[in-house]
């Protein structure tokens, strides 16, 4: 036991345990109003109550060895595509969105935790056909089998989880030998075919993309959020105005504060300085991934440490750049900080995940 606990990577779990104690302080100060109506902060309660969940989950996943999940990728593909589907037909409506299923008295999203699934099955797929990954065609068969859950979660509609699915099977492609010639290719088709893809979309959507190229463009509609969350961090200047004094999350100026635009929230209550210490965290939270994937034993673990990292890395550059105003508003949220028992589950197993490549590998070395 000794033993295992030193080879744990106590650095990675650091700044787990800060990113999620930043999380549940912001948390507490964007739904500081609704704990004065009720009595008691539900939002705070539920999310820490989920966190105990997630951090015994957590050890259980660190215990196994993930060489096991090969055997039960499939399954589980099949399971994504069938909880995918769940949504379809028995899905909770919210925000004009229908992305939840309600069990009792918990509604959780599955397109969260396919996220999870799809990276296992991914990694499988490819660590059985890396031999084979030589040329552009040969990836061909790995999209299609990303396209399924893709198109299933692009129908609910969700958009940014359809693209995390994109930007953890660029992250696989890239380790297994993907060239820059075929990005580039891959880039320059797209351009091509978007306005075709623009007929496809969503009113909503367009109105998200005319918004980031000019938020005036509705000010009190589309472009309302990214105004406000651009007011709310401008206003914040280096310091802060304190834990529970933003004017803009206070008096609910801020939409969706405690879960899409929480960095909105942090970038007002403790500034710039703030800002960046999270964004550092970030940083470390990369590194630790990108040094467990350079340092996997076998491709699989390789494949697996990409696709999370990949994950990671999408979710916070899309949606800090949505708050900021360089990226186009999508439902993505913040790992670790923003609220969500789905978002939060996920993303503390695959932090577990992380922690049990690391110790196989060091245990390797011992």
């Amino acid at each position: 036991m000794r033993r295992y606990l030193r080879n744990l990577d106590w650095i990675l779990i650091g700044t787990i345990v800060l990113l999620t104690g930043i999380g549940i302080v912001l948390i507490a100060s964007a739904t500081h109003g609704d704990a004065l109506v009720s009595g008691s902060n539900r939002f705070v309660q539920r999310q820490g109550l989920f966190l105990l969940v997630d951090m015994i989950l957590t050890a259980g996943i660190i215990s196994l060895d993930y060489h096991s999940l090969k055997r039960i990728a499939l399954p589980l593909y099949g399971i994504t595509v069938l909880l995918l589907l769940g949504v379809m037909l028995f899905g909770h409506t919210t925000l004009g969105a229908q992305r939840w299923i309600r069990v009792g008295p918990v509604m959780f999203q599955p397109s969260e935790f396919s996220k999870a699934f799809m990276i296992v099955c991914l990694a499988s797929f490819l660590d059985e056909r890396s031999e084979y990954l030589e040329q552009w065609k040969d990836y061909l068969p790995a999209c299609l089998f990303m396209l399924v859950p893709f198109v299933l979660v692009l129908r609910q509609p969700d958009l940014g989880t359809a693209l995390v699915f994109a930007a953890i099977a660029f992250s696989m492609f890239w380790v297994c030998g993907f060239k820059m010639k075929w990005i580039a290719a891959l880039t320059g088709a797209f351009v091509c075919a978007a306005p075709v893809l623009w007929q496809f979309l969503h009113e909503y959507q367009k109105n998200r993309i005319r918004v980031f190229l000019d938020p005036e463009l509705d000010p009190f509609g589309a472009g309302y959020h990214v105004i406000q969350s651009k007011i709310a961090i401008g206003s914040g200047m280096l310091w802060g105005k304190g834990w529970m004094q933003g004017t803009q999350s206070q008096l609910d100026f801020l939409p969706e504060n405690h879960t899409d635009f929480i960095f909105a929230v942090a970038g007002e209550e403790f500034g710039f300085v703030g800002a960046v210490v999270i964004l550092l965290l970030y940083m470390v939270l990369i590194w630790r991934g990108l040094t467990v994937a350079l340092n996997a034993e076998d491709r699989f673990g390789t494949l697996l440490a990409a696709g999370i990292t990949g994950m990671y890395l999408f979710h916070v550059l899309v949606n800090i750049g949505m708050t900021i105003g360089i990226m186009p508003v999508t439902g993505v949220p913040l790992p670790f900080l923003s609220y969500g028992v789905s978002s939060l589950t996920t993303n503390m197993l695959l932090a577990g995940l992380l922690l049990n490549i690391n110790v196989r590998h060091t245990r390797l070395q011992f």
